[in-house]
C-alpha cells in the first residue's frame, strides 16, 4: 500500500537524466517538431547543441520533451513572474466618516481625501453617520452624499447608491481610473519630480526611491483618516453619553 511519508512534492519539471521514459515527441531549440525519437536520442542531441533536455508535458503520451537553456528558462520565468506581481493591483475599499452638518473647513478635509482615494484608483465607501434627533432627518444625509458624487464626478462615480443602515446611511464610490493605471501615473509623477530635484538617477535607485515615496504617501494619507475617523468615534461616544 502506498503511503505518503511527507515531504515537499516537486512542481519543476523533469530535465535530462530525470527523464524516465523510453521515447518522448521532441520540440527542437526553436520551437520547430523533431517527432517522437527514443530518449537516448533527444539526450546526444541536447548534448550536441548544448542544451537541456526539458519535460514540458510529462502527462502527455509520449511525454512532450524541449531542447531549452532551462537556467536561462527560469530565471526568465522568474522575471516575469516578479513584473505580474509589481503590476498586480488589489482592490482596497477606503472609508470616509461624515456629519450630516458638517461645517465646510471639514468638509472640505475629507473630500480632499476622497480625491485623493479616487486618484490612487481605489473604491470609497462614504458614511454619513447621524446623532440624536438628525435620525429623523436622512434627506439631510442624502443630499450631502449627492454633493460629494457631485463634487468629484471627473474622478469617480456612484457604485453603490446611498442608503440607510441603522443610525448612518452609507455610499460606495467607485474610480474611473483602474489600479493599475493609477499606480502607473504615481510612478511616473515621482520620477518627474525626482528629476527636477536631483538630475536623472539610475533606473534601479529611481524606480526603488519612487515606491518609497508612494508608501510613505500612502501611510500619511491612512494616519490622516484614521486619526480623522477616531476623531469623529470619540466625538459619537462623548455625545451618546450627554445624551443619555
Amino acid at each position: 500500500m502506498w503511503c505518503y511519508r511527507g515531504g515537499s512534492i516537486s512542481t519543476e519539471p523533469r530535465i535530462n537524466d530525470r527523464i524516465r521514459v523510453p521515447e518522448v515527441r521532441l520540440v527542437g531549440p526553436s520551437g520547430e517538431q523533431v517527432g517522437i525519437v527514443p530518449l537516448a536520442k533527444a539526450l546526444e542531441l541536447a548534448q550536441e547543441y548544448d542544451l537541456d533536455l526539458v519535460e514540458v508535458a510529462a502527462s502527455a503520451r509520449p511525454p512532450v520533451c524541449k531542447l531549452m537553456d532551462y537556467g536561462k528558462f527560469k530565471y526568465e520565468s522568474a522575471m516575469k513572474a516578479r513584473e505580474a506581481r509589481k503590476n498586480q493591483a488589489h482592490t482596497v475599499i477606503k472609508e470616509m466618516k461624515l456629519r450630516p452638518k458638517i461645517d465646510p473647513h471639514d468638509y472640505d478635509t475629507k473630500k480632499g481625501h476622497v480625491v485623493r482615494f479616487l486618484k490612487q484608483g481605489d473604491k470609497v465607501k462614504i458614511t454619513i453617520m447621524f446623532r440624536g434627533r438628525e435620525q429623523s432627518r436622512p434627506e439631510l444625509g442624502y443630499r450631502l452624499l449627492q454633493r460629494l458624487a457631485s463634487d468629484v464626478e471627473d474622478l469617480g462615480f456612484i457604485e453603490s447608491n446611498p442608503k440607510q443602515d441603522g443610525r448612518n446611511m452609507i455610499m460606495v464610490l467607485g474610480p474611473h481610473k483602474k489600479k493599475t493605471e493609477a499606480m502607473a501615473e504615481a510612478r511616473e509623477a515621482q520620477a518627474a519630480r525626482k528629476a527636477e530635484r536631483q538630475g536623472v538617477a539610475p533606473a534601479g535607485e529611481e524606480e526603488a526611491s519612487e515606491e518609497a515615496d508612494i508608501a510613505v504617501e500612502a501611510d500619511a494619507d491612512e494616519a490622516d483618516v484614521s486619526a480623522e475617523a477616531a476623531s469623529d468615534e470619540a466625538d459619537t461616544s462623548h455625545e451618546a453619553s450627554a445624551e443619555a
